[in-house]
């Protein structure tokens, strides 16, 4: 088979299953209204969670960044591409969700390819929840370690793997709120089996940082949880876009030694860190915690007004904070807030 014919049979496939993706260039995608072509739409499909896109103070803040820093890096944060605005955005993040360091990545797609891939080797085992986002699948799978999936939210399948002979170590995998369903990860439950059995837990909060937990802290926190590796994006509740890992000093070392996708990659541009200090301190702020009332309420809402209609509605409730209350553990059972 030709690769012209190997590609056309998979976009025939895709088009026979209604699947086919295609993109619609917008006026504007992101905040309350989607607009093209002079028409608009109230939005539901942007995971602008807090509407923080079009925030004065964050627009104004890349604009200053660019003003002082130009456009871009310039380079790999190996080489020039590394600025006081990042070092300083690191700090930031750092200190607020309890971590010795923050390294910066591109994307979160980036980040957690680019942990995966430095940490796994042949004789290592990851296992990683079934419904894990599928930068995490994908770089798993590539990885030359054997990769196992416990059953969704399932802890009891997640300690019968992780008891499996292995010569290597083991990674363990999730997130704190799940993309697709919406609902969140027993983190406690997972750090617990990942403990017993000696492995590190890498937890990406892309969507759960910023939208819940004090001060917008995300899942882990409002669950009393402190994963090793843990990854927070800002394509979501800050608005923006990039990623961090948060971690120990020994992991950061170690990932600015061997993770490629940060080596090798164009730094972001300093003025975006510039903009995504202005998100962090905005997230952290009395403002912050009312556009996360805000969301918890229209989320409320919107499920009061579903109910009406036939059909099930999953039980997500990711946003509210009395669900955050009822998935917490106790302190001592999780290992400790990150504070």
């Amino acid at each position: 088979m030709s690769w012209q014919h190997r590609i056309e049979l998979a976009l025939a496939e895709r088009q026979a299953a209604d699947a086919l993706r295609s993109r619609l260039p917008v006026t504007l995608g992101a905040g309350r209204w989607l607009s093209r072509e002079g028409r608009r739409w109230l939005n539901f499909s942007s995971n602008d969670y807090l509407g923080l896109s079009q925030h004065p103070a964050i627009v104004k803040a890349w604009q200053q960044g660019a003003d002082r820093y130009g456009v871009g890096s310039g380079g790999s944060g190996h080489v020039s591409g590394y600025s006081e605005a990042h070092r300083a955005l690191e700090e930031q993040l750092a200190g607020w969700l309890g971590y010795p360091r923050a390294l910066l990545f591109i994307s979160g797609f980036a980040a957690n390819q680019a942990v995966i891939a430095a940490l796994a080797g042949k004789e290592d085992r990851i296992v990683a929840d079934r419904l894990s986002h599928a930068s995490l699948l994908e770089a798993a799978s590539l990885s030359p370690a054997q990769l196992r999936r416990f059953q969704h939210n399932d802890s009891r399948h997640l300690d019968d793997l992780l008891a499996k002979p292995l010569s290597g170590q083991q990674l363990v995998v999730t997130e704190g709120i799940f993309s697709m369903d919406g609902d969140s990860a027993p983190l406690a439950e997972v750090y617990q089996a990942a403990r017993a059995a000696g492995a590190l837990l890498l937890v990406d909060d892309a969507h759960g940082i910023g939208a819940l937990g004090e001060e917008g802290r995300g899942s882990c926190y409002a669950q009393q949880v402190r994963p090793d590796l843990l990854i927070v994006t800002f394509g979501k509740a800050f608005g923006v876009s990039g990623a961090a890992v948060l971690c120990s000093e020994a992991l950061a070392d170690y990932l600015l030694q061997f993770a490629r996708h940060l080596i090798y990659s164009t730094a972001m541009p300093p003025a975006q860190a510039v903009a995504l200090s202005a998100a962090l301190a905005v997230i952290r702020s009395d403002e912050g915690q009312q556009r996360r009332e805000t969301l918890a309420g229209h989320i409320a809402d919107f499920r009061r007004g579903m109910s009406h209609y036939p059909g099930e509605l999953t039980d997500s409730g990711s946003a509210d904070p009395t669900a955050d209350r009822r998935r917490q553990r106790p302190r001592a059972a999780a290992g400790g807030a990150s504070a």
